[in-house]
């Protein structure tokens, strides 16, 4: 909501629009009927519903929603409605900017959103449901001022709308990602899925399963600006490092299961300050940090690597690093001889590692000649 307000400063002291944010608060917990009948009635010029902290919000949206033509901003994040299909007269709502679809329902995967978005030329932000069912066939092709677009899944959604999104800036992808709906014969000449020169953060997430590695391969050569990229999927194996932007100071692995060191392809990565490689990201035994690899990394995080026993750091590696979190690596043996020479080490946190190897950081342990130039080392729930 604070971007909405943003960019319309002169809204911000209007009654109207105040009064809706204190009553978006006041209502939850109450009877829904009645309130969205009264509201849909008598608010006719509202700007901005929002209801984020949830809720039950009884049987279902109204379909006298499509009454607020005058709306900007439109939130019903975690509500939770016993039906869980939008009206139709959701797409009377041609003005809106930002649009966040992300209801609860007791059974997620029967969320019906009606092809209807596509009427909605100005929405800037589109935050779509976790999952849609197989009935919901979203044409976002229209949408050429997106800016944001969280949810976006292939089996509810068309790849090839994404071309028209040229101004988009972050793209969260749910779901396996196929690019088949794409013509054969483009494929095999890569055309670029993204279009949108302003795309900085991309994020894939994937509960059912690995993704086709060629079609990651096809999405990353697209995002050549991006600063911030998130893959929480199966991957197994990580891309070369020419599908990788080179711009990219921002990475997070998670459940990737990748099955080789991917420390050598993501040393190349020159502007990267922070990494997160949590929850089977990597599965392997090994990791190995050459020397004057990651100049310019900050921060780095390693958690839930269950299978990682030993981690090499040459002489000069990461000569920027300020922070350093270790959890939950349970077979990790020690730490690496290398950090001994990393200078600008501030933080050293040890979270939920056996006892043996937190007597070995702690003072007077054999690892602790390592680490006594760190003015902060955190030890929690080590035991």
């Amino acid at each position: 909501m604070m971007s909405y307000f943003d960019n319309h400063d002169d809204e911000i002291f209007n009654p109207l629009v105040c009064f809706v944010a204190l009553f978006g608060l006041s209502v939850l917990g109450t009877k829904f009927r009645g309130i969205w009948k009264y509201m849909f009635n008598n608010f006719n010029f509202l700007r901005v519903l929002d209801y984020e902290s949830g809720g039950d919000a009884g049987c279902k949206l109204p379909n006298d929603i499509g009454k607020l033509i005058h709306l900007r901003f439109l939130r019903l994040r975690d509500l939770n409605f016993v039906s869980s299909k939008f009206p139709s007269s959701l797409g009377n709502l041609r003005c809106l900017q930002t649009l966040d679809l992300r209801i609860k329902s007791e059974c997620s995967n029967s969320i019906h959103v009606p092809n209807l978005l596509w009427r909605m030329q100005q929405l800037r932000h589109l935050y779509l449901p976790q999952q849609c069912n197989r009935k919901t066939k979203l044409k976002l092709g229209t949408l050429k001022n997106l800016q944001t677009l969280v949810n976006f899944n292939t089996k509810n959604c068309y790849v090839k709308d994404l071309i028209n999104m040229t101004n988009l800036r972050e793209l969260e992808i749910r779901g396996s990602f196929n690019i088949e709906d794409f013509n054969t014969e483009e494929l095999d000449k890569n055309p670029p899925i993204i279009q949108s020169k302003y795309l900085h953060s991309l994020s894939i997430i994937n509960d059912e399963g690995r993704i086709d590695p060629g079609h990651l391969a096809h999405l990353l050569l697209s995002c050549e600006n991006i600063s911030k990229l998130r893959l929480d999927v199966e991957i197994r194996r990580l891309p070369e490092y020419h599908y990788l932007s080179s711009n990219l100071a921002y990475i997070k692995l998670r459940r990737c299961k990748l099955e080789e060191d991917p420390m050598p392809t993501l040393e190349k990565l020159l502007y990267l300050r922070m990494l997160e490689l949590h929850e089977a990201a990597f599965i392997g035994k090994e990791m190995f940090c050459c020397g004057q690899a990651f100049a310019k990394l900050e921060s780095l995080s390693l958690k839930g690597l269950n299978n990682l026993e030993e981690w090499k750091v040459g002489k000069e590696a990461m000569a920027s690093l300020q922070r350093l979190e270790i959890q939950k690596c349970r077979q990790l043996k020690k730490l690496p001889d290398g950090l001994r020479f990393i200078a600008t080490l501030l933080e050293l946190k040890i979270e939920s590692m056996p006892k043996a190897f937190k007597d070995k950081v702690a003072e007077g342990g054999e690892d602790f000649c390592k680490v006594r130039h760190v003015p902060s080392i955190i030890f929690q729930d080590c035991m």
